[in-house]
């Protein structure tokens, strides 16, 4: 078995667990923002696929999927592309609403595709090069990997505990 394969299934995971969260509600429903500090389902399921797409790009050195494959135009958001929605006000975050909810799940799933296409064909040997600087210790081409999938688990299980706030299951 290849290293990454952990990393695969533990993404395909989150990506399972975002998509019966989502399955469970109303577009209306998952555009909701329970309070002004947690974030919708739409934006939690956005925000991971944007976040896997960027993130991905950055280690490929190609532009992200966002832009090459027409996903800013899909979505249409009031936001500029290039928002860095880690950084999201409540405002900002509730700016983030889609009228159907396909067009989360198959952002996702290209980000998603995209990721695992990366994983499969990376020379592991590259996972200890070292690919940012700006940090205490520099961040290696495996932490990346790691943060970004962690985050899709994280809000994974953001989105599950937001939908029960909404709609109560």
């Amino acid at each position: 078995m290849k290293i990454t394969q952990l990393s695969i299934d533990t993404l395909k995971r989150a990506q399972e667990r975002l998509e019966e969260t989502l399955e469970q509600m109303t577009a209306e429903e998952a555009n909701t923002m329970p309070a002004p500090l947690i974030k919708s389902v739409t934006w939690l399921f956005w925000h991971t696929a944007r976040e896997l797409d960027m993130q991905i790009s950055d280690l490929k050195g190609t532009e992200s999927l966002w832009l090459t494959a027409g996903w800013s135009e899909k979505f249409d958001l009031d936001l500029p592309d290039d928002t860095e929605e880690w950084h999201h006000t409540p405002e900002e975050a509730a700016k983030v609403v889609v009228k159907d909810k396909q067009l989360l799940s198959d952002y996702l799933s290209a980000s998603v595709d995209f990721t695992i296409e990366y994983l499969e064909n990376m020379d592991e040997e590259s996972l200890d090069e070292v690919i940012d600087e700006n940090w205490t210790p520099p961040v290696t081409r495996h932490v990346r990997i790691v943060s970004v999938i962690d985050d899709a688990v994280m809000h994974s299980g953001q989105a599950v505990y937001t939908r029960r706030l909404v709609i109560g299951k």
